[in-house]
């Protein structure tokens, strides 16, 4: 076994990729709407490749743009700046860890979990008249520490995956009978470094448990997207299993079986295209 101490952990998340300055101040900043949005604009095109992405994504069908932007201040122009704000996160996470460094995680299927959760977080948000954007950030985020773990300690994540294998049930069970904690507490540790909002932090804390007091309604959305997405089957992993769900959670979405129906077809749809986007 190979239990992690709080300091491994803390030690595990300084030594984390760094993301772009700007998607750091983004993300410190996502319910904040005083941000110069120039001076953004200006930040984000320094960087090419980050620009490129964020703006296949701005032209994607999933936003239904009428013209086709070439910068990061049309995009802000025609997509407002919260959303456009939301794809240069996304496309910036998607591309900073580091693949292939720990045996027997598949990277491809993880983001493909991800980004399917935020596309289904956004969808569940609208109907809830939630922050759709800020929705998709957390669904995206919302495994994160996983991507700790399995960067900052391969040989002992590998051992997880092993224990997964051999007995099934939940990660969070396999992480903690073998290194002593699981992703939701290295994705706290992250959005502690990144200086993620309150709002995200609490996401990422309580999406496993949107019961507990205090927990959020974004966690909720993004605890009920998380299984749907797993019933979806979308991240393509053999044997994937359906997450408990929070009867409490589930009943709070107040949809019918019409309309649970409309959101499955809703998140295929969005994640195919943004799943090419962002993993290209």
């Amino acid at each position: 076994m190979n239990r992690l101490t709080p300091e491994q952990l803390a030690a595990g998340v300084q030594d984390l990729p760094s993301l772009p300055a700007v998607v750091m101040e983004l993300l410190s900043s996502i319910e904040q709407e005083d941000i110069d949005i120039s001076v953004l604009a200006k930040k984000v095109s320094y960087d090419q490749a980050l620009t490129a992405k964020t703006l296949r994504l701005a032209n994607s069908s999933t936003y239904g743009l009428q013209v086709k932007v070439t910068t990061i201040q049309q995009a802000i122009t025609f997509l407002g700046f919260q959303t456009t704000r939301n794809l240069i996160t996304a496309a910036a996470i998607t591309g900073c860890f580091p693949s292939g460094r720990c045996e027997g995680f598949h990277d491809k299927a993880f983001w493909r979990h991800s980004i399917a959760t935020a596309a289904c977080a956004r969808a569940l948000a609208r109907r809830m008249r939630f922050n759709q954007d800020i929705a998709f950030t957390a669904g995206l985020l919302h495994d994160i520490g996983r991507l700790v773990l399995v960067t900052g300690h391969p040989d002992a994540y590998a051992q997880v995956v092993a224990w997964h294998a051999q007995h099934g049930g939940d990660w969070q069970d396999a992480e903690q009978a073998v290194l002593g904690i699981d992703h939701v507490d290295a994705g706290v540790a992250l959005a502690d470094h990144w200086n993620f909002s309150s709002t995200m932090r609490q996401a990422i804390a309580y999406h496993h448990a949107p019961d507990i007091h205090g927990a959020g309604f974004l966690a909720t959305i993004v605890h009920v997207a998380n299984a749907i997405v797993h019933a979806l089957d979308l991240a393509g992993e053999d044997n994937e299993l359906v997450p408990r769900v929070s009867s409490v959670a589930w009943d709070a979405m107040g949809l019918n079986e019409e309309a649970y129906l409309h959101l499955f077809r809703e998140t295929e749809l969005q994640f195919g295209e943004m799943s090419t986007i962002l993993m290209a």
